[in-house]
């Protein structure tokens, strides 16, 4: 299986551009994005963990204390951490119980990391769900940024919504069912796509806030 990498990435969207005037548009617009990767593994899962539903800034935070606290930051080196550490770096109730159900279970191998490379999309997924706290969206972003999967597609994504949304001119955000509709034609190439939608969503909200910016009256200044 050919991973996603820079170089693949590229390929595909320069074949998806020939394919679909819109995403020749972007490129032309705002040119090729940055790949996204993380290296496989429990850390990555663990970061996915501590970064659910919190600002980037206090994730980071929270992050930089649990990289202080588990030395390495291995599943096995995380069950012998105590509660009490985990929950001083800033962990919810919550999170504490899906962090520890994520170490144990990979651990014990009962949630076997390594296999998943051998397995396709779908039962990598179904694998990964088996853990609290991991849902269909941090198992797909799992796929795409650490196993570098080429044809996965995060429908829930906000930002890929948005960027599907101002890609295709739609004058509403489209749902689960018609983001999956939209990127059929980008198959066996919707991660590379995932990449475009998240750098057009970006660069737009760019270029908007600029926009708003040149419309304010300029702050006075000395002579």
């Amino acid at each position: 299986m050919t991973v996603l990498t820079l170089r693949t990435m590229r390929r595909d969207l320069r074949a998806l551009a020939r394919a679909d005037a819109q995403v020749a548009a972007a490129l032309d617009r705002f040119g090729f994005p940055e790949l996204r990767r993380r290296p496989p593994g429990f850390a990555t899962l663990l970061r996915a963990i501590v970064f659910q539903q919190i600002s980037i800034h206090a994730a980071g935070a929270i992050w930089k204390r649990i990289e202080a606290a588990v030395v390495p930051l291995t599943a096995e080196a995380y069950c012998a951490t105590g509660d009490d550490a985990i929950r001083a770096c800033g962990f919810s109730r919550q999170k504490l119980l899906y962090a520890r159900s994520l170490a144990e279970l990979v651990a014990s191998g009962d949630v076997p990391l390594d296999a998943l490379d051998a397995m396709d999309d779908e039962a990598a997924i179904a694998q990964l769900v088996k853990i609290k706290g991991i849902g269909r969206w941090t198992a797909e972003i799992y796929l795409m940024f650490a196993l570098g999967r080429r044809d996965i597609l995060p429908a829930d994504d906000l930002g890929l919504v948005v960027g599907m949304q101002r890609l295709k001119g739609l004058t509403k955000r489209p749902d689960r069912k018609r983001m999956l509709k939209l990127a059929e034609a980008w198959r066996p190439r919707r991660s590379a796509a995932a990449h475009l939608l998240w750098h057009y969503f970006h660069k737009t909200q760019d270029a908007m806030r600029a926009g708003k910016a040149s419309k304010k009256p300029a702050k006075g200044g000395g002579i």
